[in-house]
């Protein structure tokens, strides 16, 4: 593999770097502030035969997760910004646009605007939930008929059933408007080849030097 440009790989690293001891911090408070917690639903946990030890740490495990989901998804979109701006200078962040198929929401986000290309950049999407289908119908559509064109970048693909279904769903509704959906390999892949930026190739990088795995 190629070296990265110096300096995304610097932003990037940095961007992780600050990503890490938020996340860090959060979690730290969180964990003080259960200490404190009104512990009591442990009682069904034992009666379904967890253990009370057992049953703190998946609580905190719990808690930990959202977090940890929440600041993972938020890092990889702004990573992923950060290669679209490099390649592009005129690119912009969360740019809104109206509604004009409905009431609510008022506005949708656009994640990068380039040129007429509008990115949604997710890490994952593992929803279960069928009225996802309409609002994210509703959205591309929004996009559409405001002069550009909805491109989907998801880095990981659902495991589960109803979730993988929804996902196909939304494929077909991304063409149906001739947008773009990219997923796994071909997410990773639209970045590079759009920005010259392996940002698999980076994370992996970074991740060694932080866990050796």
């Amino acid at each position: 593999m190629t070296t990265p440009p110096k300096d995304i790989y610097e932003r990037i690293t940095s961007l992780a770097a600050t990503y890490a001891e938020n996340l860090r911090q959060v979690m730290d408070a969180r964990v003080i502030e259960m200490e404190a917690d009104d512990n009591s639903h442990y009682l069904l946990y034992r009666v379904l035969g967890i253990s009370t030890s057992e049953g703190k740490k998946i609580d905190e495990y719990q808690n930990k997760g959202r977090f940890l989901y929440k600041y993972a998804g938020s890092f990889l979109e702004e990573a992923a910004i950060l290669c679209f701006e490099k390649k592009f200078p005129e690119a912009q962040r969360k740019v809104k646009i109206p509604n004009k198929l409905g009431v609510r929401p008022k506005t949708f986000e656009i994640d990068c605007l380039v040129g007429k290309d509008a990115y949604e950049i997710k890490w994952r999407d593992a929803t279960t939930d069928g009225d996802h289908i309409t609002k994210e119908h509703t959205r591309v559509q929004n996009i559409k008929d405001s002069g550009y064109k909805p491109i989907r970048v998801m880095f990981y693909y659902p495991n589960r059933k109803q979730a993988v279904r929804i996902q196909q769903t939304l494929q077909t509704m991304y063409s149906g408007v001739d947008g773009e959906y990219y997923f796994g390999e071909n997410a990773w892949g639209i970045i590079k080849d759009r920005t010259g930026v392996d940002l698999l190739h980076i994370l992996e990088r970074i991740a060694e030097t932080k866990t050796g795995d």
